[in-house]
């Protein structure tokens, strides 16, 4: 069974509250319909209610068991601008200046997620990258033990051998363009969290370059891996949190058991990754299309890491399918562990899902 299939299925016995700051949007919409009528929980959308029910008839989308909020007309306007600047990096705000942020529904939506009046975020669909990232960089603190946000994608695969369903990681497809190595620790680290959360199987990680295991080259790059590589693991170590990590990998290597023998690259890792970790956003954003044209496998995300409540960022290019599965994957992330697999035999440690 796919992955979101079985994610769906839990939901509907942990409903959650997903809310969309562009709620007029037509994909927005059949997403929100679709997470309603299979009882996952309660979608919320922002926006003009008069055109979000315009748009919804048009579409002939019926709205029952959906939320719409206009943000100046909501009953917590006044309470959210007065929390709003209760912010630090906001404080100094007058009531003008706070609501005049608070128009803006990526930010109403992200305050609905810091009070807990949500459970998780669907931002980006017809906006820039940065319009839906800035309010959650602002506004939402980081996991603990985690210094940045970054992002992943999540490929549901077929394996054409077996038939059996598969799940790929990609991270950081959309957040930081260049990561040091320390970043990469973080980015490998929360990514592979998310990974065991939501499929519960152990994580291996691969750590990727142009080169597999070389002792001879001097590439900056290759040596970000290799640095990188040490530090996650040192750091999943050190916070007991129970996956394998290898690097540097080529991808072929990585994911191929043959190849992997071929060349002599052995360990847990090789070619049984299922999350793969790029050297920078360009190799990352360039797969992460790449494999999704030439594929159409199913791909829901970017989906963020790094914060403390679940948050997605999806491309203004994504349907209606791609935001519903982006949805149920956050909505899935705020379920615990334990309520997600109650009768799994779970020989993880639980708070690989937390990193706190």
């Amino acid at each position: 069974m796919p992955l979101i299939a079985k994610l769906a299925e839990r939901l509907k016995r942990h409903p959650k509250r997903v809310v969309f700051p562009e709620g007029a949007d037509p994909r927005i919409l059949q997403a929100a319909r679709k997470f309603a009528t299979r009882g996952l929980g309660v979608p919320v959308l922002l926006g003009d209610r008069a055109l979000i029910k315009s748009n919804a008839e048009k579409l002939n989308i019926s709205l029952e068991n959906i939320r719409i909020i206009e943000p100046r007309r909501s009953s917590e306007w006044d309470n959210f601008v007065s929390k709003f600047q209760g912010l630090r990096r906001f404080k100094n705000m007058n009531d003008k200046e706070a609501a005049d942020y608070l128009d803006n529904t990526n930010y109403f939506a992200t305050l609905m997620l810091a009070t807990s009046q949500v459970d998780a975020i669907v931002s980006g669909a017809t906006t820039k990258a940065s319009s839906s990232l800035r309010p959650l960089l602002q506004i939402i603190p980081r996991q603990q033990n985690v210094s940045n946000m970054s992002s992943l994608n999540i490929f549901d695969l077929e394996d054409p051998e077996t038939g059996k369903d598969r799940e790929l990681f990609l991270a950081d497809c959309a957040v930081i363009p260049d990561p040091t190595s320390e970043q990469l620790c973080d980015i490998a680290i929360t990514t592979a969290a998310l990974s065991y959360h939501l499929t519960n199987i152990k994580p291996r990680v691969a750590l990727l370059s142009y080169s597999s295991k070389s002792n001879s080259s001097k590439n900056p790059t290759v040596a970000k891996m290799k640095a990188a590589t040490e530090l996650a693991r040192k750091k999943a170590l050190e916070l007991g949190l129970p996956m394998e990590i290898d690097g540097e990998l080529q991808v072929d290597a990585a994911l191929d058991p043959v190849i992997a023998e071929t060349k002599s690259i052995e360990g847990p890792v090789a070619g049984r990754a299922n999350v793969l970790i790029f050297p920078d956003l360009h190799s990352a954003n360039i797969a992460s299309k790449l494999v999704h044209f030439l594929t159409r496998a199913r791909n829901y995300g970017p989906i963020l890491t790094g914060l403390n409540k679940p948050a997605a960022e999806i491309s203004r290019g994504a349907t209606a399918s791609d935001i519903f599965g982006t949805a149920v994957m956050v909505a899935s992330q705020a379920i615990d562990h334990k309520l997600l697999y109650p009768t799994d035999g779970d020989d993880l440690n639980e708070d690989v899902t937390r990193i706190d």
